[in-house]
């Protein structure tokens, strides 16, 4: 009977691989726990909801909600003011020439490193602009663009869209596994482990800065005429030709929210009683990362205000930009669900009682390569390590395996479909930019990506052995 508890995660990457549709496959997976628990036809349905209702209901989880739909608000009203446009418009009139470009995209990744696809929608319209000048194909800046996105973010422990969402994954994950630890602490240990992020971003500062093709850059494969190929305005809603062209509204309101974050990151250690280093590495970061976006959020509404742009325009833009997250938060409200109703079934008692053979250092090179498989068919990073997260730390706490290493494998496996995967949000929108057919596109990033994962997976065996 012990083993009922497995079930609910079955079923969920079943059918997460057969509908390639992450949200209802964890909704299914959260109401056949229901049922687990209580089989009566009313009371199983009931249960399931209330596993979800105690997750939305978790103060943290609750802060996680009002960080992201802020900071989605945020950029919503960034693109709404011209932000993205004016940055776009002033770097492709002071670039000419390949080297700038890629210096550009590499550097820029200091005040756009909040979220994979605003990388993409920042960068893509700049090298769309600059194609002729660049002797790559459009599948090769793309491929470009995107090591910078989603093998970038993961990286970076603070002011993301996603670090919130990963925090969460492991602390529920640590719950469920009943074992201790600071979910803020045990990500900034694990981003050295996610070999897969930093095999892309070496293979893309190669072809960035060292590779030499002998195709000209006109060599595309989309029957489109050049001169409607290489228009940059309009080829995404946020660089349309009727937006103004503000570069300062895109470069202050992302220097605000690193700024504050940092600064009050801080000062709740300091109030902590930490000193150095130290207070920033608190775990009261969540409510930092919260205040530091809505205060900027505040401030840019006030200061659009004052610059005489429309109040109303400007609410319907954030409101609009916060909706874009809706279906994260959906995802994050079925995983919390799951979690709860594992906890119910005992998930981690099973775990403990059935994983404690595996070998310690195995733990990672298993969960690394099941998880690229995972992540490859759904084209969720945030999907997979959901699903993943609570699997790999239970089996890694039972079987004494570095925490940190594992859950950095799982991090890594998630960014992999996020790279790699054609259903993936990065590919979808890049292809959209660079008018490129997704699945071809996909087809040209997978060998890269699969040498990455292979590299990726040679260091977690590797490192059994230390």
């Amino acid at each position: 009977m012990e083993w009922l508890s497995v079930i609910p995660f079955v079923v969920v990457i079943i059918v997460a691989i057969w509908t390639k549709q992450v949200i209802p496959s964890l909704l299914l997976a959260v109401i056949v726990s229901g049922y687990l628990v209580d089989p009566h036809w009313l009371g199983g349905m009931m249960t399931a909801f209330s596993f979800i209702y105690e997750g939305l209901m978790d103060e943290n989880n609750l802060k996680i909600i009002v960080f992201l739909y802020a900071f989605s608000a945020l950029i919503g009203i960034v693109k709404m003011s011209g932000g993205i446009k004016g940055f776009v418009q002033a770097a492709t009139e002071r670039i000419d020439h390949k080297r700038g470009a890629f210096i550009l995209t590499w550097l820029s990744s200091v005040g756009t490193f909040s979220a994979p696809s605003f990388r993409i929608v920042t960068i893509g319209p700049v090298m769309k602009a600059m194609r002729k000048k660049i002797p790559m194909t459009k599948q090769e800046l793309g491929f470009v663009i995107e090591t910078t996105a989603s093998p970038l973010v993961v990286l970076i422990p603070v002011a993301t869209a996603f670090v919130g969402y990963m925090t969460s994954v492991i602390d529920l994950s640590l719950k469920q596994a009943n074992t201790s630890g600071d979910s803020y602490s045990l990500y900034i240990q694990s981003i050295p482990f996610n070999f897969f992020a930093f095999s892309m971003l070496v293979i893309g500062f190669y072809l960035s800065f060292f590779h030499r093709n002998k195709k000209p850059a006109t060599d595309v494969q989309e029957d489109q005429p050049d001169q409607e190929d290489d228009q940059w305005e309009d080829c995404h809603p946020a660089v349309t030709k009727d937006l103004p062209a503000k570069p300062w509204r895109l470069i202050i309101p992302l220097a605000s929210v690193i700024v504050l974050t940092f600064f009050l990151m801080y000062q709740v250690g300091v109030q902590n009683g930490e000193e150095g280093f130290q207070a920033l590495i608190n775990p009261n970061v969540l409510d930092a990362m919260v205040l530091g976006v809505m205060l900027t959020l505040i401030g840019f509404v006030i200061y659009l205000t004052i610059m005489k742009e429309p109040l109303k325009k400007t609410m319907d833009a954030l409101i609009v930009g916060g909706n874009e997250m809706m279906g994260v938060i959906l995802l994050l409200a079925t995983v919390w669900g799951l979690s709860k109703g594992s906890e119910a079934l005992e998930f981690a008692t099973t775990i403990s009682s059935s994983f404690d053979w595996v070998p310690p250092g195995f733990v990672a090179v298993v969960i690394f390569v099941v998880g690229c498989a995972l992540s490859y068919f759904i084209g969720s990073s945030w999907g997979t390590w959901g699903i993943l997260m609570p699997v790999g730390v239970s089996i890694a706490t039972v079987a004494g395996s570095s925490l940190p290493i594992v859950i950095g494998a799982v991090f890594a496996s998630g960014t992999f479909g996020a790279f790699s995967s054609p259903l993936s949000d990065d590919t979808n929108t890049t292809a959209g930019i660079l008018n490129l057919n997704a699945v071809q596109y996909a087809k040209f990033k997978l060998k890269p990506a699969l040498i990455a994962a292979g590299i990726a997976a040679a260091l977690y065996f590797g490192i059994s052995f230390l």
